[in-house]
C-alpha cells in the first residue's frame, strides 16, 4: 500500500470531496464545501515528493518535471478513483485529489428532473452539462451515460483528461480514452472516433475551437455528443460557443449549432441543511433549456438574451431557470438564504430571504 493511501482512506472516511496536500502546509480535506485542516505534521517539499511521485506513472513524472503541472487518475480498488494534479508553487510541489465514487449513481439517485435521464434517449444531437468547477457536471454527466449504458444496444466512446468515472459495459458497449495516454488530444480522438462506429461520444471537455467544431460535427452526422463547459447559464453557454470562432464564422456556426444543439444543463452545487443518514449532503440547481424550434430560432436569429423568456414558457418540456430552481429549493428549506443568494442570477429576488446584508457588497 502506498503512504498517500491513508489520506485517501481518510477522505472516504470524512466524506470529503476534495485533499490538498501542498509543501510547507499541513493536508487540507474539502468537507461539504469548506476546508478543513487535518491534524498532521506540516508536509516538507521532499517527503511530499516522494509520496506523490509512489502513485504517479513514470511517464507522468517527466512531463511534471518539465511543465510544472500534470493531471492523471489514481485507483484504490474497492475504494474509489482519485482525479489528480500536480502543480509547483513557492514552498516546492503541491497536489489537488478529487474522489470520484466507485459506484455511478443513477439521475433517480442524484434528485435529477426526469427530463435529465430522457437526454440519453436522443437518437443524435448536442448536450451540454455546464457550471463552475466542482458543481457536480461530471456526475450529472456520468448518470445520464450510464442510463444510456443500461437502456440502449449502442457504442459508447468517452474522451477525458483524465479518465473519471468508469463504467462498465452492460447494455451498450463503452470504451474509455484518456488524452496523453490513449489519444494525444480531445480533438484527435473526437476526429478518430467518427471512425470507429459510435453511436454516443463523451467529450470531457470542450477546450478549443477545434474540440468545440469536431463535436457540433459529429452532433450533425448522427451521434449523440454529451459535453461540458464552464458557463454559468444556457444563453450564455451559447455566446461563448459562438465567440470561440473568428468573427467571419459565426454566421455559420450559429446556424449548425441551432441544428445541432439538443440541451443545456447549467448546476451549481449546494451544501443540503436537510441531509441525513440516507441522504446526500450537497443538492445541485439545475437550469434546463430543451432546444424546441423556438428556441433554435432565438439561436439564429442572435437573440440568445431571449432565451430566460423562452425557459419559462417551456415549463413542459421540462425546461427550468436556474433561479426557480434554487427558490424551490429554498422554499422546501433544502439550502440556506445565503448561498442561494450567492449562487442565484438576479440577486434582487433573494435579497429579502437575508437576515443581514450581502457579503459581497459589489452585488449590493
Amino acid at each position: 500500500m502506498a503512504q498517500i493511501d491513508a489520506f485517501f482512506k481518510l477522505v472516504n472516511e470524512q466524506a470529503a470531496s476534495d485533499l490538498h496536500l501542498a509543501a510547507g502546509k499541513q493536508p487540507i480535506l474539502r468537507v461539504r464545501g469548506e476546508l478543513e485542516r487535518v491534524k498532521y505534521k506540516t508536509l516538507d517539499n521532499d517527503t511530499l515528493r516522494a509520496m506523490l511521485y509512489e502513485i504517479t506513472p513514470e511517464h507522468k513524472i517527466k512531463i511534471f518535471e518539465e511543465t510544472g503541472d500534470v493531471d492523471f487518475a489514481y485507483e484504490i480498488p474497492g475504494l474509489a478513483r482519485y482525479r489528480a494534479n500536480f502543480f509547483k508553487q513557492k514552498d516546492g510541489v503541491a497536489a489537488v485529489f478529487r474522489e470520484i465514487p466507485s459506484r455511478i449513481m443513477t439521475c433517480a439517485e442524484l434528485g435529477l428532473p426526469p427530463v435529465i435521464s430522457r437526454l440519453a434517449t436522443l437518437p443524435r444531437g448536442l448536450v451540454l452539462v455546464t457550471g463552475p468547477t466542482g458543481c457536480g457536471k461530471s456526475t450529472t454527466l456520468a448518470a445520464i451515460v450510464d442510463e444510456a449504458n443500461r437502456t440502449r444496444k449502442d457504442h459508447i466512446i468517452t474522451v477525458e483528461d483524465p479518465i473519471e468515472f468508469v463504467h462498465v459495459s452492460q447494455k451498450a458497449v463503452i470504451n474509455h480514452r484518456e488524452v496523453g495516454m490513449h489519444t494525444r488530444s480531445f480533438a484527435a480522438a473526437l476526429r478518430g472516433a467518427l471512425r470507429e462506429d459510435p453511436d454516443i461520444i463523451m467529450v470531457g471537455e470542450m477546450r478549443d475551437l477545434e474540440t468545440i467544431d469536431l463535436a457540433i460535427e459529429a452532433s450533425l452526422t448522427g451521434h449523440l455528443v454529451f459535453s461540458t463547459l464552464h458557463t454559468s447559464s444556457a444563453a450564455k453557454t451559447i455566446d461563448r460557443i459562438i465567440e470561440v470562432f473568428p468573427s467571419d464564422q459565426q454566421p455559420q456556426i450559429r446556424s449548425t449549432l441551432a441544428d445541432g444543439i439538443r440541451a443545456i444543463v447549467c448546476q451549481s452545487l449546494f451544501r443540503r441543511l436537510d441531509s441525513g443518514m440516507d441522504q446526500l449532503d450537497r443538492v445541485a440547481a439545475l437550469e434546463i433549456m430543451v432546444a424546441t424550434p423556438a428556441v433554435r430560432n432565438l439561436i439564429r436569429e442572435r437573440k440568445t438574451f431571449q432565451i430566460p423568456s423562452a425557459l419559462q414558457t417551456g415549463k413542459k418540456y421540462g425546461m427550468q431557470s436556474l433561479d426557480d430552481a434554487i427558490m424551490d429549493l429554498l422554499s422546501k428549506k433544502r439550502i440556506s438564504p445565503e448561498e442561494a443568494y450567492a449562487k442565484c442570477n438576479d440577486k434582487g429576488k433573494f435579497l429579502q430571504f437575508l437576515k443581514r446584508p450581502p457579503a459581497d457588497f459589489t452585488e449590493a
